[in-house]
């Protein structure tokens, strides 16, 4: 009888995760970008701009449209929670500049960062402006695209799996599910001004699922303002940190706990808040270590 077939779900290294994507696409010639599509906007110039999202963490869910773009570039402008791998993916000799936007400490302001992108593809560069997650989903590529559009700048976007979804799929979370949720809303749990004043009403609302992105540091508020709002304190809850990585955690709870076991497990962003009946299901649909 032959050995059963057993699945590693361990992150491969940088090399390895390289050199699949080179068998995959072809190597070296299949990564480059122009032979698989053209740029969104006609060339002004020689360099451009590609607003490339990562996904949520795990490397392997890149797109084989961001592995081409990475390894090409002549420069990427990256954020602090892109991982080590996906950047290993670029040649020798690509500047690597590291915008930060972690929370409350960005090594560059947005304004400056928007610049910095014109002034690299004026420079005749192909830059990658690579961002966790989904570019046009609280990544602020909307407004970096207004500026590279406004200068004239050619670009295109190339869309990445939210943490939304891939953090609620590694942690055995449907958003939606046909007993629980008909509806899934995605919300920021941490606005420009830095207060969580939301659509309460059309979020605390039953066979729905909210998630909350940059919703860590304002849980017990969120949590408050959902019961207030016409949840039952003993509508499950859960948080995600660091989903789909190695060093993801799950707390599952309800309205009325998750605050306090958020807090007691010293959960910290990387995190997202999941609201809804769905949660229930985590303990039976888990599968990722």
């Amino acid at each position: 009888m032959p050995p059963p077939v057993t699945a590693s779900l361990e992150m491969p290294a940088a090399g390895a995760l390289r050199a699949f994507l080179h068998q995959v696409l072809g190597g070296p010639a299949g990564f480059a970008p122009d032979a698989a599509r053209p740029l969104a906007m006609p060339a002004g110039g020689s360099g451009r701009v590609a607003l490339v999202g990562a996904g949520p963490g795990d490397p392997e869910l890149l797109t084989l449209r961001a592995a081409r773009l990475i390894a090409d570039a002549d420069a990427i402008v990256y954020d602090h929670l892109i991982a080590d791998d996906a950047l290993a993916l670029a040649r020798p000799g690509c500047e690597r500049i590291c915008a930060g936007k972690k929370a409350s400490n960005h090594t560059l302001p947005q304004d400056e960062l928007n610049l910095l992108l014109v002034e690299l593809a004026r420079a005749g560069k192909h830059v990658v402006r690579l961002k966790g997650g989904d570019p046009f989903i609280f990544g602020r590529g909307g407004e970096e695209i207004e500026t590279l559009a406004a200068h004239g700048i050619p670009f295109e976007i190339v869309p990445g799996v939210t943490a939304a979804a891939g953090c609620a799929a590694y942690a055995g979370i449907p958003l939606t599910h046909r007993d629980h949720a008909q509806t899934v809303v995605f919300a920021t749990g941490h606005l420009k001004d830095g207060t969580v004043n939301l659509d309460w009403p059309a979020l605390a609302r039953p066979a729905q699922t909210v998630v909350f992105y940059m919703g860590v540091g304002g849980c017990a508020e969120i949590c408050r303002q959902m019961i207030a709002h016409g949840l039952p304190p003993e509508h499950p809850a859960a948080a995600v940190e660091n989903g789909t990585r190695a060093a993801q955690r799950v707390v599952v709870g309800d309205l009325a706990t998750l605050a306090q076991r958020v807090a007691a497990e010293h959960i910290a962003s990387p995190a997202l808040i999941i609201v809804g009946s769905v949660v229930q299901l985590q303990q039976q649909l888990a599968w990722y270590p």
